[in-house]
């Protein structure tokens, strides 16, 4: 009973609480002060970066005195706690580095000790790995965990302190004032101020712009300056007229060809319908009066007009197509194009005067008549006909018609006229067969 009372005794003495390690700006120790009124602080560890473990021990300063005598003997502290006797042989109860708690009563092991036993994007604060962004930046800000520590930055489009406050940009605030020149204008292109000079003014936009021109000389040698800007002196000319050249920042004018007016003032055209044009020019082609024939014929072709039409032909002594060339006659061209019937060949000849003309012939195997038409015959050869037939001017007909004699007979075969002359008949069959005599033969004993 004496040896628990003395156990309680030191427990109602000591009260120990271990803290683990403190970041010096977290102030940790100021924080356990203002809870307790009678504590003391010692420094357990201190790390290369200068962050220290602090032990803060609890005293009961009325048991104080009494608990001095027992010391760690009697194993006054907590589970996992550490016991130290201090001066006199005063037990000291603390939590262990890494471990947290009431040392009087149970220790419990932290998450970490320092950064490097958390991942690159958590933090060890109060022995635990948590997010180093959470109320770490400004408001609006974009908060990226790197390496244990907050890093925070504004969005695109936003600007300010990222640890304070994020604002959204207005672009138009960078043209006021106008970073730009005199006679310019400021614009915001992709977020980027841009200068330009205002309409009829040029320079540099950046330091001033000025009029384009102020007399003809400032302009280039084909232009001319009008109300301050360099335009084509051309444009001095009259409507339709054309530009011939440019002398002394003026225009040289002049009406197209066929036009009439002023080429200052307008150039209109020679006519407006066939009716204003004349009788060797009838034709109005875009207000111009023209010869339909000019350029409608080919070479050597004669040209008639009727009415406005040209009709193209080639010289009576001349061939050829009038719409490209004419040529003079040749033997060939009295049979091209061919004058003759179907199936009828030309050929160039004579009439009976001595003339030149065509001369028409059927094609072999064929008949007719040449200047109209030809028909191919029946046969060409002998072979086309029967045994008893003879091809004779292109028929397959019999060959004994006219061959043999008055009187004889005929018989075709292999396409010829076999004559003969009658039994009791002799002579030539092919001439005439005559009655054949006889004489009476003298017996001779």
């Amino acid at each position: 009973m004496m040896e628990q009372r003395q156990r309680g005794l030191l427990g109602l003495t000591f009260m120990v609480l271990a803290i683990a390690v403190a970041l010096p700006q977290l102030a940790i120790g100021k924080k356990i002060e203002k809870r307790c009124l009678n504590c003391s602080y010692r420094t357990y560890y201190t790390y290369g970066d200068g962050r220290s473990l602090q032990r803060v021990v609890y005293r009961d300063p009325v048991y104080t005195r009494a608990a001095q005598s027992y010391g760690c003997s009697g194993n006054p502290c907590g589970v996992n706690a550490v016991c130290q006797e201090a001066a006199g042989g005063r037990p000291v109860c603390s939590c262990p580095p890494g471990y947290s708690g009431n040392p009087l009563t149970h220790c419990n092991r932290g998450e970490c000790l320092d950064n490097v036993d958390c991942r690159g994007d958590l933090q060890c604060k109060d022995n635990r790995c948590v997010n180093p962004c959470v109320g770490a930046c400004g408001i609006g800000s974009n908060c990226d965990a790197r390496n244990h520590v907050a890093v925070c930055s504004c969005p695109a489009g936003y600007n300010g302190d990222p640890y304070h406050a994020c604002h959204l940009n207005d672009p138009e605030e960078q043209c006021h004032p106008s970073p730009c020149g005199v006679n310019t204008k400021c614009e915001i292109i992709n977020g980027v101020p841009t200068c330009s000079c205002h309409h009829g003014y040029l320079g540099n936009p950046l330091s001033g712009c000025r009029h384009e021109c102020e007399h003809d000389g400032d302009c280039s040698s084909r232009d001319m300056c009008s109300n301050f800007k360099c335009v084509p002196s051309c444009g001095q000319c009259g409507s339709g007229a054309s530009c011939k050249t440019v002398a002394n920042h003026r225009a040289v004018c002049e009406c197209p060809k066929g036009y009439i007016g002023s080429a200052y003032t307008e150039c209109r055209p020679e006519c407006y319908g066939d009716v204003d044009c004349p009788a060797g020019r009838p034709a109005c082609f875009y207000g111009i009066c023209k010869n339909t024939c000019e350029g409608a014929c080919g070479v050597g072709a004669d040209c008639n007009l009727r009415g406005l039409t040209p009709v193209c032909s080639c010289p009576r002594d001349m061939t050829g197509d009038p719409f490209v060339r004419c040529r003079p006659f040749t033997k060939e061209d009295l049979c091209d194009p061919n004058p003759c019937g179907t199936n009828a060949i030309c050929v160039p000849g004579h009439d009976n005067t001595g003339r030149e003309r065509p001369v028409c012939n059927c094609l072999p195997g064929h008949t007719g008549n040449p200047l109209t038409h030809c028909t191919r015959g029946e046969c060409l050869s002998n072979n086309e006909c029967p045994d008893h037939r003879a091809c004779i001017n292109y028929q397959c007909i019999d060959p004994c018609i006219g061959k043999c004699a008055t009187g004889a007979s005929c018989e075709p075969k292999a396409h010829l006229a076999v004559c003969r002359c009658p039994p009791g008949q002799s002579g030539d069959a092919l001439v005439s067969c005559r009655q054949t005599r006889t004489f009476p033969v003298a017996k001779y004993h």
